[in-house]
């Protein structure tokens, strides 16, 4: 076993550090939430709150899903609005392809599928302050079975 001096341990602690810490410095917002049993029902809506600082750079805005087996379609569609801090509201309509035309699942993971999909890409907020992006599935089942959990990540454009 080799012995390392204190200084050398220091340095290595602090290139550590640097590393963790240089990580995601342009994540806005990265933030899920869980639908409810597994099964999202069509008059729930998700609700994400986050804070712009700087309108003066782009961002991309990225709806993340996390599904597993029991989900019955390749797509979803999901009903977006943009609720900015002056009171304007934008609304999106958002295709995710979850798996491809053989049932192959599109997403990360094993049983459970992470996907992302980008909702708007090197877009200017128009101002500063606090936002609310509301979302609800806009498919024709009442109770839609295998959705685990919604996500919303905002971050700077490089």
């Amino acid at each position: 076993m080799t012995k390392h001096s204190p200084n050398s341990q220091i340095i290595l602690i602090f290139i550590a550090s640097c590393f963790c810490f240089s990580c995601g410095k342009d994540t806005v917002y990265n933030k899920f939430q869980p639908i409810q049993d597994k099964a999202w029902k069509k008059q729930s809506e998700y609700y994400f709150r986050f804070e712009i600082k700087d309108h003066t750079v782009p961002y991309h805005v990225t709806v993340q899903m996390r599904n597993n087996d029991t989900y019955p379609y390749q797509n979803l569609w999901l009903l977006c609005k943009e609720e900015q801090p002056d009171g304007t509201v934008l609304k999106d309509t958002l295709e995710c392809i979850l798996a491809d035309d053989f049932g192959k699942w599109a997403g990360n993971g094993i049983t459970l599928y992470q996907s992302a999909f980008p909702l708007r890409t090197h877009y200017y907020f128009p101002d500063t302050g606090a936002y609310v992006l509301n979302i609800c599935h806009g498919m024709r089942d009442e109770v839609l079975k295998g959705i685990e959990d919604i996500g919303l990540f905002i971050e700077k454009s490089k």
